[in-house]
């Protein structure tokens, strides 16, 4: 089968043509591959990063982890997937044993393995994966929206992490993961949503997905505005996507006393913060994100993505021939906005 792989240490990928069909085992599922998208993650597998380098051992592994497929065969104990279903797949495959697990937080497994990433994944023409690590789709979402469930979906765990219900919500960050999480929030009850960025385009289409009131925070102070805009109270909950170290201080200093901050998107670098009189003194929660809740999070996901409010368009990048892969990745790299799809 055609396929792209990470073939050996070091920079770059692989096209193949050779690749063997992989043949499910007992409890797994084989999945024909309807689409995928590139992540961040697979540029820094591309790119051999510090990451990559940790958790790639087994030399060729086919990359991909954002899916739809359709199961073409079950293993012989699998009970519940049926031959015909579309699918997306859970990436954090947890084992069941551990303290994390046993507590119901299954997406933080303390023996966590990454499909696509320590397993075979998804940038092939079939893939398999143990049955119970994947997600049924529901009909009326399509396969692009199923490939968006893993990425999209840590924003979606920010919102109910913040418990957004009848609050005044702050969303720092408006690309596609901002824009999921400035429709979750509406979705979900937000009495007032308040969408930040740096640019003026991606906070028109944030007023289109649900937000109340958008402040370029480019031009704006963002810290001021959010306290004019509350009586000097500040926000009840605001989700961080973006990051980076001076959206983290602001959003916490926009955070009311008592309030809470999510932090959704991953720092680059270490973040400084005045925690004694920003955090401490005002008693803020402050949250870090990992993954989705299984299967809370795509349940919540699949009412979001079923509201008129949420428009896929504006989450698609690009679409590419599986070969063409190269020219996906480039596209990443350059910064264009939305989710690059790649079709075998």
């Amino acid at each position: 089968m055609r396929g792209i792989v990470k073939a050996s240490a070091g920079k770059g990928l692989e096209f193949r043509t050779d690749l063997p069909i992989p043949v499910p085992g007992d409890d797994e599922v084989l999945m024909k591959i309807r689409c995928a998208s590139i992540c961040g993650t697979d540029l820094g597998i591309y790119d051999w990063g510090a990451w990559a380098q940790k958790r790639i051992k087994t030399f060729p592994r086919t990359i991909g982890h954002e899916t739809t497929g359709e199961i073409v065969e079950i293993g012989k104990n699998v009970k519940d997937r049926f031959v015909g279903q579309r699918v997306s797949v859970e990436t954090h495959i947890w084992d069941g044993t551990c303290p994390h697990c046993r507590a119901g937080n299954r997406h933080i497994c303390q023996h966590m393995t990454l499909y696509g990433i320590q397993t075979d994944g998804a940038f092939a023409e079939y893939s398999k994966v143990r049955a119970d690590a994947t997600y049924v789709l529901d009909d009326a979402l399509t396969d692009e929206q199923g490939c968006i469930f893993e990425p999209m979906g840590s924003g979606v765990h920010g919102v109910e992490e913040a418990e957004v219900a009848g609050k005044t919500v702050l969303v720092a960050g408006c690309g596609a993961i901002g824009l999921t999480v400035v429709a979750a929030c509406h979705v979900f009850g937000a009495k007032r949503i308040i969408a930040c960025d740096l640019f003026d385009e991606k906070l028109a289409v944030a007023k289109k997905m649900g937000a109340d009131i958008v402040v370029n925070s480019r031009k704006q102070n963002l810290v001021s505005t959010i306290l004019d805009l509350t009586d000097g109270l500040g926000v009840e909950a605001a989700i961080d996507v973006t990051g980076s170290p001076a959206s983290l201080n602001a959003s916490l200093k926009s955070v009311m006393a008592g309030g809470r901050l999510v932090s959704v998107g991953l720092p680059g670098e270490p973040v400084t913060m005045d925690m004694t009189e920003d955090l401490f003194y005002r008693q803020i929660r402050l949250s870090g994100i990992c993954g989705r809740r299984i299967w809370e999070t795509w349940d919540d996901f699949t009412k979001v993505m079923k509201d008129p409010i949420y428009d896929m368009d504006q989450v698609i990048g690009g679409k590419f021939r599986l070969e063409d892969y190269e020219e996906g990745f480039a596209r990443m790299r350059s910064g264009a906005p939305g989710k690059m799809f790649l079709y075998p």
